[in-house]
């Protein structure tokens, strides 16, 4: 079923996202929360600690090697920085700055919510039972351990998990306008690849390496398809813009051949 679109104030409308409706927003939030509170009760500790003492069991050094590579894919300052120049070269081409936009709203999404969830949970990671702060086992499993230094006790949500599933989606919408520039196209399973595989393995590798525990990379997974899902329905193109920017403000993300003013076609500008 195709979603409507939603107009919201100034005449401005959100752009529909697949599955479509909010009931899947609010799935996402309701399964984040029941996750959280399953944790504040002490549940679900058994499947973390079976899923990690299995990875560290199966660990060979390739395959850490291996592993520790590919979670650089989920890096989240290289990634900014990556959603940034994309944004700032396609801004040139176009002569608009709506380009810049997704990779600030995205910084901003992440900063805000990531961070603090991270610092309010205080969750230590597998791992802080063998380096510092060298917790017993049993330790590193609950949440909310405030007493502990922020620095040991940010594992709840992944911010790797979360991190790459918004910033591939920020990427994959800046690729296919900045293609067309040159000519190109993106084909759309292309696209879709861009912003499922990297977070996929970022989300077993995390976990393998024994970095977050299962739960804390499902979890970055519910955060991060939420605001992967908020940042979708934005309508960059249609966003008012200050006054003196309003000439700097050709769309970037309509099709060539469905421009939705029926105006020049999308090209770079000269």
């Amino acid at each position: 079923m195709r979603e409507r679109t939603t107009t919201v104030r100034g005449g401005v409308r959100l752009r529909p996202v697949r599955p479509a409706g909010w009931r899947y927003d609010l799935l996402l939030l309701t399964a984040l929360v029941a996750l959280t509170g399953a944790l504040a009760t002490d549940h679900l500790f058994g499947v973390d600690r079976a899923v990690a003492d299995w990875a560290g069991a199966h660990r060979p050094t390739v395959a850490y090697w291996i592993a520790r590579v590919l979670n650089l894919l989920g890096q989240g300052t290289p990634l900014t920085l990556l959603a940034a120049a994309l944004g700032v070269l396609l801004a040139v081409r176009l002569r608009s700055v709506r380009p810049v936009l997704p990779p600030v709203v995205a910084f901003a999404l992440t900063y805000l919510t990531i961070g603090p969830l991270k610092v309010w949970t205080a969750r230590p990671a597998p791992s802080a039972s063998v380096k510092e702060p060298f917790l017993s086992p049993e330790q590193t499993l609950p949440l909310f351990q405030h007493e502990l230094p922020v620095r040991y006790a940010q594992s709840y949500p992944s911010g790797h998990v979360a991190n790459a599933i918004v910033w591939y989606g920020v990427l994959a919408l800046l690729l296919v306008p900045l293609l067309r520039t040159v000519g190109r196209r993106m084909p759309p399973r292309l696209a879709t690849a861009v912003r499922v595989v990297p977070p996929l393995v970022v989300l077993c590798t995390t976990t393998y390496l024994g970095w977050h525990w299962l739960t804390d990379s499902v979890a970055g997974l519910l955060l991060g398809l939420l605001l992967d899902r908020l940042l979708r329905r934005v309508p960059w193109d249609d966003l008012p813009l200050p006054r003196r920017l309003r000439d700097r403000g050709r769309p970037f993300t309509a099709d060539p051949d469905r421009s939705p003013d029926g105006g020049r076609p999308f090209t770079a500008a000269p």
